[in-house]
C-alpha cells in the first residue's frame, strides 16, 4: 500500500501564521523525546553535535515522535556528507548542519542532502526508512520535496556572509547560534551581550532580505520576543536537559534548603 510522507520544517514555515517554537532534545532518550513531542510545540531538534546521540538513538527518537504533530529536525555533528546521508536514510526530513561559514560550504551541504542531478546523496532507498523501503511512490524522483536543509550561522565570519549563505539554492532556512557566535567574538558565555545580539539581528536582517526563513536559539523569553520582533520566524526556546536540571534544582532548594541529610 502506498505511504504518504508528512511535511518538512520548510513546509511548516511556509504556511505558518506565527513564529514556530521548538526545543532541543539532547538527552538521547526516545522516551523523553516522545514526552516533548506531546507537549504542543511546533518542532523538536534532536541533537547529534553536543548530545550523546548516534544513528541508533536518533532512529529511536524519530520513531518515537512520528505519531505526534510536531516537526522533527536532526542536527548532524558537522558537514560530513556521509553522516548527512545516513541521517536522511533514517527518515529525518529536515537536517540542520552546524558551523556553516560561507556560501561555498552551504552549497556542499545542499549537495550532500540531495540525489543527482541536484546533489550527490548516495542512493539506498530500497534499504532505508526514508523511502519506507520503497513503499513511497516515486521517492527518488520526488525526494527533494521530502527533504529540507537548514544551515547554522554561528561565527562572526558566518554573520558577515549570512546573506550569501541564505541565497544558496537549496538552503531552506538559516539558524543563528548566539552561544558560538559570542565565543567567536571574544565574548565566551555571553550570548545575550549587546554586541552579540546586534550581530544576531544583523544576520536576521540579511537572511530575511534573501527571502529565506531565519531562526535563532533563545532560552530567555524576553530575548526570544526581541528576535521575533527583529524577524525571526522559528526559535528554540528550551531543552529537555535544562528543563530537568532546573526543575531538580528547584526541588532541592524547596525541600532540602542545602542542608545535610
Amino acid at each position: 500500500m502506498p505511504i504518504q510522507l508528512t511535511s518538512t520544517l520548510r513546509d511548516r514555515l511556509a504556511s505558518a501564521a506565527r513564529p514556530l517554537a521548538g526545543m532541543w532534545v539532547c538527552s538521547g532518550s526516545a522516551l523523553v523525546a516522545e514526552i516533548c513531542a506531546g507537549g504542543g510545540l511546533d518542532w523538536l531538534l534532536i541533537d547529534m553535535e553536543h548530545a550523546p546521540n548516534g544513528l541508533e538513538s536518533v532512529l529511536a527518537q524519530l520513531q518515537a515522535v512520528a505519531a505526534y504533530p510536531v516537526e522533527a529536525v536532526v542536527r548532524v555533528p558537522g558537514d560530513d556528507p556521509v553522516v548527512v546521508k545516513q541521517v536522511l536514510d533514517l527518515g529525518a526530513r529536515t537536517v540542520l548542519v552546524p558551523m556553516v561559514n560561507s556560501a561555498a560550504q552551504a552549497r556542499e551541504v545542499v549537495a550532500a542532502a540531495h540525489y543527482p542531478p541536484l546533489g550527490r546523496r548516495g542512493v539506498g532507498s530500497a534499504l532505508s526508512r526514508s523511502a519506507r523501503w520503497n513503499r513511497i511512490e516515486d521517492y527518488l524522483t520526488g525526494a527533494a520535496a521530502h527533504v529540507s536543509v537548514l544551515v547554522q550561522v554561528e561565527t562572526a565570519e558566518a554573520v558577515a556572509a549570512a546573506g550569501d549563505i541564505a541565497a544558496v539554492d537549496g538552503v531552506d532556512g538559516v539558524f543563528v547560534g548566539p552561544s558560538d557566535l559570542a565565543a567567536s567574538m571574544g565574548l565566551l558565555g555571553q550570548p545575550n551581550h549587546p554586541e552579540v545580539t546586534a550581530a544576531v539581528r544583523s544576520a536576521i536582517a540579511d537572511v530575511r532580505a534573501a527571502g529565506v526563513p531565519v531562526g535563532v536559539n533563545a532560552f530567555d523569553p524576553a530575548v526570544a520576543d526581541a528576535y521575533v520582533e527583529a524577524g525571526a520566524s522559528f526559535l528554540l526556546v528550551g531543552a529537555d536537559v535544562t528543563v530537568l536540571a532546573r526543575a531538580s534544582e528547584s526541588f532541592a532548594a524547596r525541600f532540602t534548603a542545602g542542608g545535610a541529610a
